[in-house]
C-alpha cells in the first residue's frame, strides 16, 4: 500500500528529531507503516481512571470502552457527529429494563477480548463496579449519579444493575470509561493484601477491552501504545500510537508544520490562528460543551455576599474577553448548560456587561470605595492565564483590585477536591461526559458533584436535579432543566464567559476525527489518506 511507504520515513524522522530513545521508539520504527504520532504536554502519569493525572484520560479513552455507545449520524455539513439522543449496544448486545426502570440487565457480547486473550464476562463488569464503589473516586461518582444500588453477574454473559430509583440516563452513563471495565482475570494477578484492586499495577499498565494498550512508557519523553489484536470491532487504521511529551506549544506547532508529528494537542489560540494559515497544517474545530468560567466560592468573603458576586459578573467585559482571549473564535455562554444539549438548553440570565450596575451593587455591599480580591489560576487549560489577565483589567474599571496568583497544577487540583475546596476565586471548565442535562447539572453544581469545585450549595437546585435524573417524561424533563438553570443563575456563583471550541491540529493527510463527549481524541477513528 502507498500509505506504508509514506509512513515509514515520517516516523523514523520523528524519532531522530525528538531525540527519542531506542527503548521507547525502536519498536515503533519497526512498525512505522501505520504509526500515529500524537504530541501532548506531558507523558501519561497514570493509566488508572480513578487516579486523575496528566495524560490519564487522553490514554484511557483509547484503552477502555463500555457496554453502550452513542449512535453516529451525519449532520447538515456532512460531518459525522455523535447523536446525543440515541444510545446503542457496544460491548453489550442488548439490555432489558424491568421493575419500573429500577432493574436493567445487559447481555454481554461474545468475543470481546483483552490484549491478554481473556474474554469479557459479566464478572469483569461486576468487578469493575465493585472496585469503583470501594475506592470512592471518579468511578464511584458515576455509580452515585447513576443511582446504582448493586451490580451482579447473573450469568457469565449477563450483568444486572439494580438502581435505587429509576434513572432515565443510565444507558448513557455506560458510554463513558468510568468506571473502566478491566480484564479482572489479568488484573487480579497483581493484587496484594495491601492493594486488593491492584491499583499500583493499573497506574502503570492497562488491561482494557478497547482497541489499544500501553506497550512502554518513558517519563519525560512519552509512551507507545500498540493495537489490541483481539479487538472485537473494526480494526483501526493505525496499529501503533506514539504519545510524545512536547511541553512547548511552539515546539508542537513547529513539529506539525514540518510533518514530524501527526497531531498537536492543546494548542493556544494564537498559534491556532497562525497554523490555520499554513498550507502544511489542517485545523478543524467543533463547538465545545464546557464553558470557560471563573468560579466564586460562596463560603469565603467577599464571595459570601451575592451582591459582590453579581457585581463581578456584570463587571466583566465579555466582548473584550471574546476578542482578547478567544480571538473571536469562542461562543458566548449564558447558562450552566451548553447549547449542545438542544431543547434542554435555556439561557437563564444573560448577565451582560454593565459597569454602572456593578458599581451600584458594590456600593450596596459596602464596597463603594473599592475591593481587593485574589484570583488564583494555573495551566490546566490554555485560556486560563489570558482570561484571568483580562478579568483583572475588566474588574479594575469598577474599583475591584485583583491580585493574580499562579499556583502549581497539583496544588490547584488538590484544593478543588471534595473535602477541601478552599479556593475562593479561580478558573474552571467541566465537560459533561454523559450527554444528558441531569448529569451536567449534577457534575458541576450538585452538592455531591465531583466538579462542584466552588462548593455551591442549594437544596432547591439539588432537588430539581435529582427529580430531573429520575424523570422519564421528556416534556417534564425540559421544564426541570429550565428550572435548574434559572436557580443556578439566580445564585450567581459562576462567571460564565465563552465556550472554547475543540480543535484538531493535524498534518493534511489525517481524517476521521470524531468528537466525543469527553473532549479527548479517540485514535481508532483516524486514518491517513495520503496516496
Amino acid at each position: 500500500m502507498k500509505q506504508t511507504d509514506k509512513f515509514r520515513p515520517r516516523a523514523l524522522a520523528t524519532a531522530i528529531a525528538l531525540g527519542a530513545s531506542t527503548a521507547l521508539l525502536g519498536t515503533a520504527a519497526q512498525a512505522a507503516d501505520r504509526t500515529f504520532i500524537f504530541a501532548y504536554t506531558a507523558t501519561p502519569a497514570s493509566f488508572d481512571t480513578d487516579n486523575w493525572q496528566a495524560g490519564m484520560l487522553e490514554s484511557a479513552v483509547n484503552v477502555y470502552e463500555n457496554l453502550t455507545k452513542h449512535s453516529v449520524v451525519t449532520d447538515a455539513s456532512g460531518r459525522e457527529v455523535l447523536d446525543s439522543a440515541n444510545v446503542e449496544p457496544h460491548m453489550a448486545t442488548s439490555w432489558d429494563i424491568r421493575d419500573g426502570g429500577r432493574v436493567i440487565t445487559f447481555k454481554i457480547r461474545k468475543g470481546v477480548k483483552s490484549p491478554f486473550g481473556n474474554e469479557l464476562s459479566a464478572h469483569d463488569v461486576a468487578h469493575s463496579w465493585a472496585m469503583a464503589a470501594d475506592r470512592k473516586k471518579t468511578g464511584n461518582f458515576m455509580r452515585t449519579v447513576g443511582r446504582v444500588g448493586s451490580v451482579e453477574a447473573t450469568a457469565d454473559d449477563e450483568v444486572t444493575f439494580t438502581l435505587t430509583t429509576p434513572n432515565a440516563i443510565f444507558p448513557r452513563i455506560l458510554t463513558t470509561v468510568f468506571p473502566a471495565l478491566v480484564d479482572s482475570k489479568h488484573v487480579k494477578q497483581f493484587a496484594t493484601d495491601d492493594d486488593k484492586w491492584a491499583a499500583k499495577w493499573m497506574a502503570k499498565n492497562t488491561a482494557g477491552f478497547g482497541p489499544y494498550h500501553v506497550e512502554s512508557v518513558r517519563p519525560g519523553e512519552g509512551a507507545v501504545f500498540t493495537l489490541n489484536k483481539n479487538y472485537f470491532s473494526d480494526e483501526p487504521f493505525f496499529n501503533r500510537i506514539v504519545f510524545r511529551e512536547i511541553p512547548s506549544a511552539a515546539s508542537r506547532a513547529a513539529l506539525v508544520k514540518s510533518g514530524q508529528i501527526h497531531w498537536a494537542d492543546q494548542m493556544p489560540i494564537q498559534q491556532l490562528v497562525d497554523l490555520s494559515k499554513d498550507p502544511n497544517v489542517k485545523v478543524d474545530s467543533v463547538p465545545g460543551t464546557g464553558a470557560a468560567t471563573l468560579r466564586m466560592n460562596p463560603n469565603f468573603p467577599p464571595f459570601d455576599d451575592i451582591r459582590v458576586r453579581k457585581a463581578i459578573i456584570h463587571a466583566m467585559d465579555y466582548d473584550a474577553i471574546g476578542e482578547a482571549v478567544f480571538r473571536g473564535l469562542g461562543e458566548r455562554s449564558d447558562s450552566i448548560l451548553a447549547p449542545a444539549f438542544g431543547e434542554y438548553y435555556t439561557p437563564a440570565h444573560n448577565y451582560g456587561t454593565d459597569f454602572d450596575k456593578a458599581r451600584q451593587l458594590l456600593s450596596e455591599a459596602g464596597h463603594g470605595n473599592g475591593l481587593d480580591i485574589q484570583l488564583e489560576y494555573t495551566d490546566n487549560w490554555w485560556w486560563e492565564e489570558p482570561l484571568v489577565i483580562q478579568a483583572k483589567d475588566s474588574l479594575a474599571k469598577v474599583g475591584i483590585n485583583v491580585s493574580l496568583k499562579r499556583i502549581p497544577k497539583a496544588e490547584m487540583n488538590s484544593r478543588r477536591r471534595a473535602g477541601t475546596r478552599d479556593i475562593p476565586f479561580f478558573p474552571h471548565l467541566a465537560n459533561a461526559f454523559v450527554l444528558a442535562p441531569g448529569y451536567a447539572f449534577y457534575l458541576s453544581a450538585h452538592q455531591a458533584g465531583s466538579s462542584n469545585v466552588n462548593d455551591y450549595k442549594s437544596d432547591m437546585f439539588d432537588a430539581t436535579v435529582d427529580e430531573l435524573i429520575a424523570e422519564t417524561d421528556n416534556a417534564k424533563r425540559v421544564e426541570l432543566a429550565k428550572k435548574a438553570q434559572q436557580i443556578h443563575a439566580d445564585d450567581a456563583t459562576f462567571v460564565i464567559t465563552h465556550f472554547p471550541k475543540t480543535y484538531a491540529v493535524t498534518v493534511p493527510c489525517i481524517s476521521g476525527w470524531l468528537w466525543h463527549q469527553h473532549d479527548r481524541l479517540v485514535w481508532k477513528h483516524l486514518r491517513c489518506d495520503e496516496s
